[in-house]
């Protein structure tokens, strides 16, 4: 379909009262919309041949129609502006938890234990120090301990055993001593 005839077709669909036109011809189709925002045309669907590697980027789509015969998009009034409701006064947010919060260092699974058989590191209100181990992340096949970088208490543990972590993840809840 040629340039002319596209024009006169949006001619006539602007005067006439017909909201949406789809014309197809051989491999071209043209799909047109009153007052739609955009208008889409749709090439033949031909898989695009390019010599292998030339070191420059496949040539761009051409665009249809032209911005040229494209009309502009009517005017729209400014929506009257309301008086904006009184916030009521926000609610109060959850207070941080008092103790230190360990947060895992990398993605992974956490385990409590060593083994499945074996006894967990620390359980909710052991002691620790610095440098005992409070649980394993497995990552990429690699077990990696956690250690406790405090000490104190350990107030609650925040994650199942063998539940997948995400990096920064709050792990434990340890009163400071």
């Amino acid at each position: 379909m040629d340039l002319k005839k596209i024009k006169e077709l949006l001619s006539i669909i602007a005067e006439s009262g017909v909201e949406e036109v789809e014309i197809e011809e051989d491999d071209f189709k043209l799909v047109v919309r009153k007052n739609a925002s955009n208008i889409v045309m749709q090439a033949p669907s031909a898989p695009a041949v390019f010599p292998f590697h030339t070191g420059y980027p496949p040539p761009a789509a051409p665009t249809y129609p032209p911005a040229a015969l494209v009309p502009a998009p009517a005017p729209v009034a400014p929506a009257p502006v309301e008086a904006a409701p009184v916030a009521a006064a926000p609610e109060a947010a959850p207070a941080p938890p008092a103790g230190t919060l360990v947060r895992a260092p990398i993605v992974g699974t956490f385990y409590r234990a060593s083994a499945p058989t074996a006894d967990p590191y620390v359980k909710e209100g052991d002691t620790v120090k610095p440098g005992d181990v409070l649980c394993i992340i497995e990552a990429m096949k690699l077990m990696n301990e956690i250690e406790c970088e405090v000490s104190g208490t350990v107030r609650k543990i925040l994650v199942a055993n063998a539940e997948a972590v995400e990096y920064d993840q709050p792990l434990f809840e340890i009163d400071e001593a």
